[in-house]
This record gives C-alpha cells, structure tokens and sequence, in this order.
C-alpha cells in the first residue's frame, strides 16, 4: 500500500465480500483508461489532482429515527468511495463516474457551469434533472460551500468518481459521496472544517439539491467512524457520544437483498412526514394532556407516558386533514402532499420504542465485550442473545409501525433468526431508512474480523436459501476509518 495512504486500514473481510482497493489515484486512472470515449483524457496530465475517500455505513441499530432525536449506533464498512478533483479555471464543473459499481451509470457525465450552482437550490435541482441526478451529491457541493459562507468563488472542477459502495443498498453509497467529494473540494481549494461541520455541509447537499430528507447519521458516520467500532451519534442534532467498541468474537456484516433501497423514494419521506405530524399532535396536546418531549424529540418521550395516549393518535391522517385540524408538521425537509394518507400512529411509534431497543442493545453488547475479557461464556452469550432480540425487535417495527421494508428482506431476518447463536448468528435488522436494501447482521467471527467458519456457513445457507426467490445476498463486511481517518492526497496526474 503506498504510504499517500497508510491512513487507511480496512480490517481483514471474507472472500465473499465486495474487495476493497489499496490505491484509489490507481484504481481512478486504471478505470479511466478502460473507458471509451472521452474518459481516457478525463483529466489533463501533469496537473495537481486530489483524492479523498469515505466509506460506507452500516445502520445497526436507530436507523430511521434519527430524524425523531434518536440515539443511532453505526459501522464503517470495508467498501468506500474515492472522488478525484482537478482545478478548472474555465467555470464548469464536469464530473463522470466510473467502476462496476456505478452500474448503468459506468461512463456517465454531466457538466454544468460553477455559476449556476449560486441557484437557489429548489432550481438547481431542476437545472440538474431527474436523468442526472447522481449528479446532484456532486455538485451540491458548491452550491452549499458558497450558501453557507464557507467560501466564495469556488473555482471549476473536472471531477471522476469510483468506487465499490454499493448502490441503492442502504449503506449510504449517496453519503460516501457526498463526503469524499466534500473532503476532496475543500482539500482542492485549501478549506479547513472540523468533521461534524463537513458532515453537517453533506446532509444540506443531500437534503437541498437532491431532494432527498434524510437525518445527519449516515453523513457522521461516514466522516468520523472508526474501525471495529460502532459510532454512536444523539441526532439532537448531532452529538458524538463515543465509538463502542464491537466485542471480541463477534462482528457486523450485511447481506444485500438486491432489491433496491431509496430514501428519496415515496415511502420513506411519507414516514418522516408522519413523524413529524404525531409529534406535532403530542406536542400541542391535541389527543391529551400534552406530552413530556426534551428539546421538541420523539425519542425522549416516555413509552410508558406514551403507551397511554398512542392509542388517542390516528392512526392514519389524510394530508388535506392534518393541515386544516392541525396546521403546519414544522419539518423544513418534508412537505405534506394534501393527497396523500399518512400512518401517523405507527410513525410515531417507532421512534419512541426505537430509543429503548438502542439503549438495552448497547449495554447488551457493552455486557458481552466485558464478558469476553473475563472470559465468561454463559454471560457473553446471554447478552448477545441480548442485543440480538433488540434487533429483531426493531426490524418488527420497522415494518409493522412504519411499513417500510421488502419481503425479501424480511425473508433474511427470519432466515438468519432461525439458524442462530448456535450457528453463530445473534442478530439482524434491516439497515437504512428506505425500501429493500441490505440486513445487518451480528455474528460470531475470529479476532481478525473474518466470519467465524460455523457463521461463514450459515450464511451461505442464508444466501442461498433467500436466492430461491430472487438474487444471491451478497456479503457487504469489513471495517475501516471514516473520511477524517483518511488525509485527502493531491498529486500530479499521470493518467
């Protein structure tokens, strides 16, 4: 591994995970050269080019109700992303993206001028279109630098992408993005911000320019996780609490659905949405005496307060109702479609309930990480058979309170629950916040992070059993520091 990038060191994965690169200038240029057209003289040869890279996430425990306060608990994972950017003096932005993982959009471009970034962002988004919307993690960028008054007069980039982040499979390939790009533009043009500022930048891109109402976690995660550690994040807002270290023996790996995962879908902003007007409802007292919520969050609610007004609460909502018996939601990153039905009860549910599974799966795994290290078995099974209920318990919810999820998806859960710890499968949960995607699991593993065999092999039987009715679940594991971890390097590009 060259020393440019000593900074990144991925723990060991199985064979059967997505392989992660060691040098993201080779595999940049290695995948330009390959391609047609254009892309071979992408970037001018001799000229300083910088290189940032992020990896992905996986949602362990939270997850969707970050944006109601929740405590979320995340993980790095091996995969990531590098974005590479030359200064351009000409005023355009052109950006391509390239690799196997890029799927349909391997090859693809876009360019548009630095000038119409300085659009407000609703026309910006227009300007870039549904067709290019890749584009928009991209060059939101700018848009938000020169917004926020982080810089003026950012100059024109060329810009590639690559890397081996899954798409659409709820490990935040759209955060990685946005990330790594950040990392690179503000290295390209000598800016300086600490990790929750860079974050926070990347959730305004993601959620002004791509339209996209997501909650800060995956952008933390991506930019200050640590490796073999689960990054635990209070969203009210953004409140680093500490890196739980994963006990020994164990490890969290994903296994892929195939079915594709979409915050900026319909269904995942109709549950934020409806969030939003359960708790504007509690708020205000509106089905009850109101309710006890610190700083405005569901998530410090009390369930047992709130087991006794839920039933009070609709349990579905026209849009056109709420706004005439109600008013406004007051969430800047939703608006309410008059038209729509909106499950309000179990919206609000969930992230009520979703606080207290976090808090007993962290000490349960706190529990088995201490039972390690004095070597008591029983115990450190008890608690990781613990932490794996919490888990099961928040993917009920997910789909029972909130209707998100897939079938195949569930299929996993039930899949992986009925091998368990004694085939060394604790644990799984969808991961994300939209449809489909990807399940995180807790299994057994040797101290280097590699699938304990006993676990490998269930979840070959997990893979192929689940691939009956539709794709093969890939494995998605391994660990790695987040962006801050990984110092962006420029040098002269040799193409």
């Amino acid at each position: 591994m060259p020393d440019d990038f000593r900074g990144y060191t991925p723990r060991p994965v199985s064979n059967t995970t997505i392989p992660v690169e060691t040098d993201p200038f080779t595999q940049i240029a290695t995948r330009l050269r390959g391609a047609g057209g254009d892309l071979p003289r992408w970037f001018r040869t001799g000229v300083a080019t910088t290189v940032a890279v992020s990896p992905g996430r996986l949602d362990v425990m939270g997850g969707i109700a970050d944006y109601s306060g929740a405590t979320v608990l995340e993980a790095t994972i091996g995969a990531r992303t590098a974005v590479a950017v030359q200064r351009r003096d000409d005023g355009l932005i052109r950006v391509t993206t390239v690799g196997p993982e890029a799927g349909d959009l391997d090859g693809a471009t876009f360019e548009i001028p630095v000038s119409d970034t300085l659009r407000p962002a609703a026309e910006l988004r227009a300007r870039i279109g549904t067709a290019s919307r890749w584009a928009a993690y991209v060059v939101g960028t700018w848009h938000v630098i020169a917004m926020e008054g982080v810089a003026r007069d950012l100059p024109g980039a060329t810009v590639a992408i690559d890397g081996n982040v899954p798409l659409s499979a709820g490990v935040a390939s759209s955060a990685a993005l946005e990330v790594a790009t950040m990392r690179a533009v503000c290295a390209m043009a000598g800016i300086t911000i600490d990790g929750f500022r860079l974050a926070a930048l990347c959730q305004m891109v993601e959620n002004r320019v791509a339209g996209a109402p997501c909650g800060i976690m995956d952008q933390v995660t991506c930019a200050l996780g640590e490796a073999g550690h689960l990054l635990e994040l209070r969203c009210q807002p953004h409140d680093l609490l500490g890196h739980v270290e994963v006990p020994e023996g164990v490890a969290f790996i994903g296994l892929d659905s195939g079915v594709k995962h979409a915050v900026g879908g319909e269904r995942y902003p109709r549950v934020r949405t409806a969030a939003f007007m359960g708790r504007e409802i509690l708020r205000r007292g509106l089905v009850g005496d109101p309710i006890e919520m610190g700083g405005g969050h569901l998530c410090n609610v009390d369930p047992r307060a709130f087991d006794d007004i839920a039933p009070r609460l609709p349990r579905h909502l026209r849009g056109q109702d709420f706004l005439a018996r109600y008013g406004d939601h007051h969430d800047a990153a939703t608006v309410i479609d008059p038209s729509v039905d909106y499950p309000v009860r179990g919206a609000t549910t969930h992230p009520v309930t979703e606080q207290a599974r976090v808090m007993r799966f962290r000490a349960s795994l706190v529990t088995a990480g201490d039972a390690s290290l004095r070597g008591d078995g029983p115990a450190r099974a008890i608690a990781l058979a613990a932490a794996g209920r919490q888990m099961y318990g928040s993917h009920r919810s997910y789909g029972r309170n909130c209707g998100l999820g897939a079938p195949e998806t569930d299929r996993i859960v039930a899949l992986v629950r009925a091998e368990g710890p004694a085939n060394g499968l604790h644990g799984a949960k969808i991961t994300g916040g939209g449809s489909g995607g990807t399940v995180a699991i807790l299994a057994d593993a040797s101290g280097r992070g590699v699938l304990a065999p006993h676990a490998a092999e269930a979840i070959e039987r997990v893979r192929t059993t689940a691939a009956r009715t539709g794709k093969l679940p890939r494995v998605i594991a391994g660990s790695g520091p987040g962006a801050m971890g990984i110092p962006p390097v420029t040098r002269a590009w040799l193409g």
